[in-house]
């Protein structure tokens, strides 16, 4: 595909100024104890730990490589701070040994960076020294995670180190003043915090978490006061990894029981173990003070509840913002609760010293329903309201909350409990402090669905203690009760005769000259069949580097008008190999600590308008697993141990995407909370914990952020592979949410049967259709059409296992995404070459290949060559340059067009990922990127070059190492050659 847009790989103006402001707004400031922050203007500071050099600006994996303009860190930030002074003696002598103790990337291969870096030893010498020259202490922290490689429980990774502890007790031992600064993708363990032993205490800690490219400027925003902090936690802080109910089942390599449950963060804490707790959800401080009065809630008939409170800077000095947290209390009932869950919440705007603004939070009365998923209610697989008392909670954290009154509406008089309305027939009667319901009300009634084969104990309430916390008990989780089989072949889709071509377009069917059914109809068994590949990594028709492409994969498919749309990672900004560059955002921890929706909408909204610019169709997110335990390599990419806070950022990401012109892909669908083993652990979750936890933020992403395509995970969730989960691609995401989009699969994922579950493998794409499931993500470059990878589509529909008119559903999902995608817009042709690149004005004193281009059809070229065999057998076919790492020059004596193939190697797993640019000239000739091949070789088709006649510098960019390069050859091609 040629590229004719200047503005692919220039990220969008104005972009990072904002994602500094959202790095600023999500640091989270848990002690300050003497007012150590901000440092003011006429103080010195001394900046101790390595990363206010080696800023860790998000995590690893296709979630954090964006290739950027530019980077900050803290040290250099703070140094353009007005008015502050660094310690530049100090922060020499880290420069000087940062230089000879470079950044351990370990390797650079896949997964393969440690999660933190060896820390500079201190001497007391040194640190007396700057204490005398500074008036504060900065102790930066740091700390990387990501795909494929959880944290553990140990030094470096969710503890500290040893150094580190010594660097603290040196600080700490000649500075009254300290600061700790955590540059960290998720929470780590606190308990160092208020160690005994420390000569002066700790006086400020802060979570500046990974703020992108701009986290540097905007942390130190936050340290100087330029921004007064309003970040809240959106996980809680426990005293000891533990102490997580998650912990005893985390990290297995067949199965990982979820038998806490519904009881997930906050839920468990608060209902189980409160004194376990060292900072609470929802907590924050900030450099000002506020009141939070006012509080009232009112109900009204259409059964919505709407909290009103006024919050007011009773500071005098900083500006800053709140956020006023609503939580309920249900009756524990039948089915058991937690004794707190977050129903809504509001951020006020800037609010100068005693400024006040008054906040509403309006909720359904619905969000307060459990489901039943044992008929124990007398309601099987239904969301029901339990009888009995429901109170209201306000304040700033979940554990500073006052009880919220009731008061009169215009819609409900209340005289105490006398005044009464009705809610789906049962009435609900309103006193001062609490609504009452009569009856046990149905508000949605569902069939049962996703429900575990297995028996296992879950956690629930027991006797109440006197504190209002509950003993843990437990009972045993509802198995399945339906025929899986009967379910699927009930519901299978009429076929469509196929008719052929009719000459019917895609344009055709957008413009109403055709239906869409008019339009699918025409594809045969081979063409429906190529629909559902997507082709990747680093398609040469899409934009460069990039995830993917899908939809008209094929001749056939391209010529029916079906275009070929782009997939690019990641939730934390546009991931092009090759070193095309985007803009970094802060992680997605960060995002939702920043309790400001409207403000990341925003940010999306540019995030979207910068994807058109590189057109790109699709942004590989965002991720919104739940972070159920701290262990978890890739929370960085999440949003909370909470649906709500989960789905509201959800929801806030894809608007502001849509809005800027693309599409978002929620991820990853579902039950993928740990990375150890992540293709094949099988997630045992009840049908209650799935519906109200991990499927709820995929639920409001689909219902209120209106999203539009869907990644499903690597992982069995019940047995069921979740590329091939009927029950979740068919029954709960389209049925009952009912979702229009497309849904893909990871890359390279498994899938196996849909109703016995059992073995999976990545060829089984019968079970994946039958689930649902559109897109198998994803098959060799120039793959589809040749069926690279062998799947089984074709053969199915033979043997039974597989419908044309599942394969048609498919594909009218895919066409209808595509009607709506930016692709549909643009106009794509193929060019006779994909890249023309012009020979240097430099004449080399070597040259190490000399290429004369006979005529095409006896594809006979020489060179010179280093390995005489090689050269032999390229003398009879085509040109072969061998592996390299320093530049080769090479002599084009007759201009012409080549193909460019590659035949490259991992030792690597397949999921594993390594990425080598190709530079002629110093330009992006192309950009191989492959999965593991566990040592087997594979021959890549890179894309088509016009060479004139002169000379070129060839050399290599290793983006991401653990390929092994056997040879790249120039294969001429004729002149009006197709590839």
């Amino acid at each position: 595909m040629t590229q004719t847009n200047k503005k692919i790989g220039v990220p969008l103006e104005g972009f990072a100024e904002l994602a500094r402001k959202v790095a600023a707004e999500g640091a989270v400031l848990l002690e300050n104890q003497g007012n150590v922050l901000p440092v003011q203007k006429g103080e010195t500071v001394s900046i101790f730990g390595r990363c206010q050099i080696d800023y860790y600006r998000s995590g690893t994996g296709s979630g954090g490589a964006v290739n950027v303009a530019y980077t900050t860190n803290l040290l250099g930030s703070m140094r353009l701070a007005q008015g502050i002074s660094v310690n530049e003696t100090l922060a020499a002598t880290y420069e000087a040994w940062h230089k000879e103790h470079p950044f351990d990337n370990g390797g650079g291969g896949w997964a393969a960076e440690p999660w933190h870096q060896a820390e500079m030893p201190l001497t007391d010498e040194l640190v007396d020294a700057a204490s005398r020259q500074s008036d504060k202490a900065l102790i930066v922290i740091g700390r990387t995670a990501g795909e494929d490689q959880d944290n553990a429980a140990e030094s470096g990774s969710y503890l500290l180190t040893p150094e580190e502890k010594e660097m603290i007790a040196q600080v700490t031992r000649y500075f009254s003043k300290t600061a700790v600064i955590l540059n960290v993708p998720n929470i780590i363990d606190m308990s160092f915090v208020h160690d005994a032993s420390y000569v002066h205490p700790i006086g400020a800690v802060l979570y500046a978490w990974q703020g992108g490219q701009e986290g540097g400027n905007g942390i130190a925003d936050v340290i100087t006061g330029v921004v007064t902090p309003g970040g809240k936690l959106t996980d809680t802080i426990a005293a000891s990894i533990e102490d997580y109910p998650s912990t005893k089942n985390y990290g297995g390599e067949d199965q990982n029981l979820y038998q806490e449950d519904i009881y997930v963060g906050y839920r468990y804490f608060e209902t189980f173990a409160p004194d376990k707790v060292l900072y609470e959800f929802g907590y924050g401080m900030s450099y000002t003070t506020f009141s939070i009065d006012g509080l009232c809630a009112a109900l009204s008939s259409d059964e919505t509840i709407t909290v009103t409170a006024t919050v007011t800077n009773t500071g005098d000095t900083y500006s800053g913002k709140e956020v006023v947290q609503v939580y309920y209390e249900a009756p524990q009932g039948k089915l058991g609760k937690p004794v707190r869950q977050l129903a809504g919440f509001a951020k006020t705007s800037l609010l100068a010293p005693k400024e006040s603004e008054t906040v509403t939070i309006t909720s359904p009365l619905s969000t307060m329903a459990s489901y039943d998923d044992s008929g124990v209610t007398g309601h099987p697989y239904c969301y029901v309201l339990e009888d009995g008392e429901y109170r209201l909670f306000a304040g700033s954290s979940v554990r500073k909350t006052t009880l919220v009154p009731f008061v009169e509406d215009s819609a409900v008089t209340l005289k105490d409990s006398a005044a009464a309305i009705s809610f789906n027939g049962t009435s609900i009667h309103v006193a001062e402090d609490s609504i009452f319901l009569g009856a046990t009300t149905v508000v949605e009634e569902l069939e049962q669905a996703l429900a575990p084969t297995e028996n296992f104990k879950r956690l629930r309430p027991g006797a109440k203690r006197s504190d209002g916390s509950y003993e843990p008990a437990s009972e045993e989780v509802p198995r399945m009760q339906y025929s899986l089989r009967e379910r699927i072949e009930s519901r299978l889709p009429k076929a469509l005769p196929i008719t052929g071509n009719k000459c019917i377009t895609l344009h055709d069917a957008a413009d109403g000259k055709a239906t869409l059914d008019d339009f699918i109809a025409q594809l045969n068994e081979e063409e429906l069949a190529t629909i559902v590949r997507g082709e990747g990594m680093c398609s040469t028709k899409v934009t460069p580097g990039t995830a993917s492409c899908f939809g008209g994969v094929g001749d056939s498919l391209f010529s029916y008008g079906i275009p070929l749309a782009c997939c690019a990672d990641g939730p934390s900004g546009i991931r092009m190999e090759g070193g095309l560059k985007a803009t970094q955002l802060p992680i997605g921890t960060l995002q939702a600590a920043t309790w400001n929706p409207a403000l990341i909408e925003e940010l999306y909204v540019m995030e979207g308008k910068e994807l058109l610019r590189n057109e790109i169709d699709s942004l590989l997110g965002p991720g919104l697993n739940i972070r159920r335990n701290p262990l978890n390599g890739r929370n960085f990419e999440y949003f909370s141990e909470d649906p709500f806070v989960t789905g509201t950022f959800t929801s806030a990401t894809v608007r502001g995407i849509h809005k800027g012109g693309a599409t978002a892909t929620m991820k990853h669908f579902a039950g993928n909370n740990q990375e150890s083993n992540r293709s094949v652990v099988n997630s045992v979750i009840s049908e209650r914990a799935l519906r109200e936890i991990y499927l709820k933020g995929f639920e409001m992403g689909v219902k209120e952020g209106g999203a539009r395509s869907i990644m499903t995970s690597y992982n069995p969730l019940n047995g069921h592979w979740c590329a091939s989960n009927y029950d979740l691609c068919t029954t709960i995401l389209r049925k009952e949410w009912g979702f229009d989009g497309i849904v893909m699969t990871d890359w390279w994922a498994k899938m196996n049967s849909c109703v016995d579950g059992g073995d999976a493998d990545r060829t089984s794409t019968n079970f994946m259709v039958r689930a649902g499931n559109d897109l198998y993500m994803v098959v060799n470059n120039d793959g589809a059409e040749l069926n690279a990878s062998n799947d089984n589509t074709l053969p199915s529909l033979a043997n039974g296992t597989l419908t044309i008119g599942e394969l048609q559903r498919c594909a009218r999902h895919i066409c209808s995404f595509l009607m709506q995608a930016p692709v549909f817009g643009r106009k794509q042709t193929f060019d006779e070459f994909s890249v023309t690149i012009a020979p240097t004005d430099k004449e080399p004193e070597k040259v190490d290949f000399l290429l004369k281009n006979a005529a095409p059809t006896d594809a006979v070229l020489s060179l010179l060559a280093s390995d005489s065999s090689r050269q032999t057998a390229a003398l009879q076919k085509n040109v072969f340059l061998p592996s390299f790492t320093d530049s080769v020059w090479l002599e084009v004596k007759e201009g012409g067009d080549f193909l460019l193939v590659a035949n490259t190697m991992s030792q690597e797993d397949v999921l594993a990922q390594s990425t080598v640019t190709i530079l002629l000239n110093d330009s992006n000739l192309c950009t191989i990127n492959t999965n593991g091949t566990l040592g087997q070789w594979m021959t890549h088709k890179l894309g088509r070059v016009h060479l004139d006649a002169g000379f070129y510098k060839l050399h290599t960019n290793v983006v991401k190492s653990g390929m092994q390069i056997g040879y790249l050859a120039l294969k001429p091609i004729a002149k009006k050659a197709r590839v």
